[in-house]
């Protein structure tokens, strides 16, 4: 009998046997491409790699969980395969195509989870239900819907058996490590250590993702931190009609990410604007992170805001690690080698124990290549290439960081500092968005004035919310 197209097949040799072959297959074609160039002088190069890219975005589509949540988080980053040079956005269009256009389960099994999350079919408990989904992703896909009261609503429904898959894949690092080595046999680019780092890393995103209560949890705490905010979105919750498998928000309008890029170019900077000012700011005035950094949760609006959705992955910063994370970007921005290596060592960056620590200049290095954007004269231009150039060294234990790279021992929360930054510059990097990265972060961390417009509206709407005792979080450590 044929598989269901919403079947979610459980079994780590079962799950990962399809993408084994997809691999073995590619690296065949790859040897046989290679072998025609040498003999005919013919570079078939762009047509084996469409190829390739086509069958790994499908076999991850139908495959939901890990795999394709793997996909949409390295769709942005030009980090997977391990391709060289313009082959790079081959796979990235067709792994970006897993933001918004997985296979949909069928109507009747939503409609199934529903009944058994909230125990009334769709019918009863909405005015209006579409049997079509607006979008479908890795856990879950979503429903447009209308509330008796006529409040328009978006229902998400997870997978059936989807977490038990995930939880699975989660044990089996070895389905992981085939997905992110798959351009290997290609250019041989990609090291097994970085695999494996990167594996974990995926894994520890997607773990926290299966409960939707918890979701709505984070969720409704970042929309009271932002209700009314001038350029800021957090779509409200309804809790009533939120369980582990279904969770139920405000229906958000606003383009996908294809869209926004072709978007004028001020336009552009403005979200790119807002996207920082979110990512980065939750963090130093809340203690807040969204770990999800990728352009699938970001709806964008034509008069400059954003709209943040997904909230299943949230890290939390106490107001001393929120100081001590200014602190290092302060040194590392004022070129103060010294000040910089003594806030690496007191956060745990590095072993103060190590027999061989890297020096006070190599971190500098490694730090002032995240952080270029704020260290480069303002105001500065994100860029595709630079953004897949940091992304790519800031972990390499073989790059021009290695050094410092084989020397870390962040703990988890700051590891999450570290990927969601790298994914935000990713996201600023296609976007091309330009401005005053510098002057903004100044604002939190040295109580500095208003660098842009939208700083002047921010730091507007922060001071009526101190005034009216709103500010639920002190996590601030500047204005």
């Amino acid at each position: 009998m044929a598989e269901e197209p919403h079947a979610i097949r459980r079994g780590r040799v079962v799950r990962a046997a399809p993408l084994l072959g997809t691999a073995s297959r590619t690296a065949g074609e790859a040897v046989v491409a290679s072998l025609r160039k040498r003999v005919t002088g013919k570079d078939d190069g762009a047509d084996f790699h469409a190829r390739a890219a086509e069958r790994y975005a499908q076999r991850l589509g139908r495959s939901k969980g890990v795999l394709m949540k793997a996909g949409q988080i390295l769709s942005f980053v030009n980090f997977t395969p391990a391709v060289d040079g313009d082959y790079q956005r081959i796979y990235r269009a067709a792994l970006q195509r897993l933001q918004d256009d997985a296979p949909p389960m069928p109507y009747e099994v939503a409609r199934g989870v529903i009944i058994a999350e909230l125990g009334a079919p769709p019918e009863e408990l909405f005015a209006e239900f579409d049997r079509e989904p607006l979008a479908a992703a890795s856990i879950g896909q979503v429903h447009a819907a209308r509330l008796h009261d006529g409040r328009r609503v978006a229902v998400k429904i997870q997978y059936p058996g989807v977490a038990e898959a995930i939880r699975s894949d989660l044990q089996n690092t070895e389905l992981l490590a085939t997905f992110l080595q798959l351009g290997r046999p290609l250019t041989g680019a990609m090291t097994r250590l970085d695999v494996k780092a990167l594996a974990r890393e995926v894994t520890e995103r997607i773990g926290g993702e299966l409960d939707y209560q918890a979701e709505a949890a984070n969720q409704r705490e970042f929309a009271d931190a932002y209700r009314g905010h001038p350029f800021i979105r957090v779509p409200e919750v309804v809790p009533e009609l939120c369980t582990g498998r279904v969770f139920t928000q405000d229906l958000a309008d606003g383009m996908r990410w294809q869209e926004a890029l072709q978007a004028d170019q001020e336009l552009k900077d403005r979200w790119g604007e807002v996207i920082y000012r979110f990512t980065i700011g939750s963090m130093r005035r809340l203690g807040l992170f969204n770990a999800d950094p990728h352009p699938g949760n970001y709806l964008f609006n034509p008069d400059g805001t954003v709209t943040f959705v997904d909230f299943g992955c949230v890290t939390r910063f106490t107001p001393e690690q929120v100081r001590r994370i200014a602190g290092f970007v302060t040194a590392t921005v004022d070129g103060d080698a010294d000040a910089l290596a003594a806030a690496v060592t007191a956060i745990g960056f590095i072993d103060p124990a190590s027999d061989d620590p890297p020096t006070p200049g190599e971190l500098m290095g490694w730090f002032g290549s995240s952080l270029r954007s704020m260290i480069e004269p303002q105001p500065y231009t994100f860029s595709p290439e630079e953004a897949a150039e940091i992304v790519q060294n800031a972990f390499s234990p073989f790059g021009p960081h290695r050094s410092v790279v084989r020397q870390l021992t962040t703990g988890p929360a700051y590891l999450f500092l570290m990927r969601i930054d790298m994914g935000m510059t990713a996201v600023l990097g296609d976007l091309r968005a330009t401005g005053h990265w510098d002057g903004i972060c100044r604002e939190w961390d040295r109580g500095g004035p208003p660098a842009t417009p939208l700083g002047e509206q921010d730091q507007e709407f922060w001071k009526e919310h101190r005034d009216n005792g709103n500010l639920h979080r002190a996590g601030s450590v500047g204005g």
